[in-house]
């Protein structure tokens, strides 16, 4: 919508630049060059202006990543265990998974 209305503008401004300079006649008069020097900048300064425009992108929505599963006990654990080898009681570390 925007670069149509700037299209719009900028014909317009280079429609009335050439009305503005072609009624007056071609002689080294001071008004007769200032007209057509005003109607280039103005010309210019629409087209640059339509050019010069971008669309403007948003920046993109936030988006949600689920933290990975918890484990509020571990599949396997370390537990210490008595056993008699035939001596004497002794200690051991076994591991345990549920």
């Amino acid at each position: 919508m925007m670069k149509t209305v700037m299209a719009c503008l900028a014909a317009g401004g280079m429609i009335a630049a050439s009305l503005v300079a072609a009624p007056s006649p071609a002689h080294a008069g001071g008004g007769d060059v200032a007209a057509g020097v005003v109607g280039g900048l103005i010309g210019g300064a629409l087209i640059g202006g339509a050019l010069a425009s971008r669309p403007a992108y948003p920046a993109p929505a936030p988006v949600y990543v689920a933290p990975p599963p918890r484990y509020y006990a571990p599949p396997c654990r370390w537990e210490r265990q008595r056993f008699w080898d035939g001596y004497g009681w002794r200690v051991r570390r076994i591991e345990v998974c549920d």
